[in-house]
């Protein structure tokens, strides 16, 4: 009998039953990839890998290498067995987790965490953790999650993010339901003090009541909508983060970029693809949405926003990340990625999902010398970076920059992350978000909840 596919790439994935590594192959069949796995044990299973055989295989034109960072762990049964870091991962750590209590306010059926009532990390140890991570990336770290559980419910939560701030990172996060800042106006007043590299990580699904029972157990609707307009109330830069399932809310996600876009305050959108670990069953998967339909989705949804290749893969993890930044041009968001080839740039773009205006305009100089020295061919650089920061944002205060990239531009994300079903070996070494554990060891996230979850 002759096969239906053609065949593309070996790789190593994970039996679903047994958690065992067997051999599987990157597959396309009907202008979509599949991975098609064998276990010894329970047999041949398939997966939908990408749902555009075309975005996985240009993907390949935005890979650069990983960044070199400490490892922590030695290489035994071989990846994801020995996080880590351990050295087989090929990636440093573009966003730490540290997940500061179990308890939390909801109980959402779609939660990896399994979080309901559970006990508060000390500061002493959540302050250690800040330490390995920033010693951990060689005296900088870039970006810092604090989760949970829901990590408002902590009680010390102002002083933890005090205390992060105190530390050599650049970007702090408080990733968060909204259900304390909806309600809480002086807890809200003390978050806005932390001016500049903070943010809050808003979980936020849609505009229907259903979406939310579905996601979260209950309709909190008006809360997420009394969340921004709370946030937007006290000049507190917001990241909306969509957990997208297939035939529930991926038909709401042009409205939720419109409305980011249309809110003042709102710096992204951060779209999550549902991972199947936790409380999700294997019988779900067959309903996946993936990275590219994702982006097909807000393609079709926003087509006078978005065309196709505007929303590009991540240089420092291209297999699970898709980005795009938009500057505002006559008063309207326009994707820069539209006009300026990231592709040619590579080596000029760091690991890390972190826009910094001030580091891009270093770089734009320093490759300005090197290109009249006569070492650097880098002058398209130069002009294609100066349609998104003007030569004048490197004069301006802190508080000028601030409200300048505040006002004029906003970035779409996609991440997709890994689990038992669509699990494949480059993908799990190339990823970047990595949760911080209390025995100061970084998991990548994926394989956290997969493995190293209770």
């Amino acid at each position: 009998m002759n096969r239906n596919y053609k065949y593309h790439e070996a790789t190593i994935s994970i039996c679903p039953e047994c958690n065992k590594r067997v051999p599987a192959k990157i597959i396309f069949r009907d202008n979509k990839v599949y991975l098609k796995k064998h276990c010894e044990e329970h047999g041949i299973t398939e997966e939908l890998f990408e749902e555009d055989i075309e975005y996985y295989l240009n993907k390949r034109k935005f890979d650069k290498p990983g960044t070199v960072s400490e490892i922590q762990t030695e290489t035994n049964r071989g990846c994801p067995w020995d996080c880590g870091l351990c050295p087989e991962h090929d990636q440093h750590t573009c966003i730490g987790l540290v997940e500061i209590t179990e308890n939390c306010d909801l109980n959402c059926p779609v939660c990896y965490a399994k979080s309901d009532s559970g006990s508060f990390m000390s500061l002493d140890r959540i302050s250690k953790m800040m330490d390995f991570f920033v010693q951990s990336e060689g005296g900088e770290a870039e970006i810092l999650q604090i989760s949970g559980g829901e990590p408002t419910t902590h009680p010390d939560i102002i002083k933890i993010i005090e205390l992060a701030r105190k530390k050599n990172i650049r970007y702090v996060m408080l990733n968060t339901n909204g259900l304390r800042i909806a309600d809480d106006l002086e807890f809200v007043s003390d978050l806005s003090k932390f001016e500049g590299g903070f943010e809050v990580y808003l979980q936020f699904d849609g505009f229907d009541p259903e979406i939310y029972r579905t996601l979260r157990g209950r309709d909190i609707l008006e809360q997420k909508l009394k969340a921004v307009k709370v946030l937007t109330m006290f000049k507190i830069p917001v990241t909306l983060v969509v957990t997208v399932q297939k035939g529930l809310n991926d038909h709401q996600l042009g409205k939720i970029i419109e409305f980011g876009m249309e809110t003042e305050g709102v710096r992204g959108v951060n779209l999550q693809p549902v991972a199947y670990f936790g409380r999700f069953n294997k019988e779900a998967t067959s309903d996946r949405i993936t990275l590219s339909g994702v982006i097909h989705s807000i393609e079709n949804q926003l087509p006078d926003v978005f065309q196709k290749g505007d929303i590009v893969p991540l240089p420092c993890n291209v297999e699970r990340v898709g980005v795009t930044y938009l500057s505002k041009v006559k008063g309207k968001f326009v994707p820069v990625t539209r006009n300026v080839k990231i592709e040619d740039y590579l080596p000029l773009i760091d690991n890390t999902f972190a826009f910094d205006a001030d580091r891009i305009i270093k770089k734009r100089e320093k490759e300005s010398v090197t290109s009249i020295e006569g070492t650097c061919s880098c002058m398209n650089f130069l002009k294609d970076m100066k349609s998104i920061i003007p030569v004048s944002f490197a004069f301006k205060s802190k508080k000028e920059k601030l409200k300048y990239i505040n006002n004029n531009t906003f970035r779409i994300s996609v991440t997709s992350f890994v689990d038992k079903y669509n699990f494949d070996l480059k993908s799990m070494q190339k990823e970047c978000v990595h949760i911080l554990t209390e025995d100061l060891r970084r998991i990548p996230f994926s394989a956290y909840n997969m493995f190293y979850r209770d």
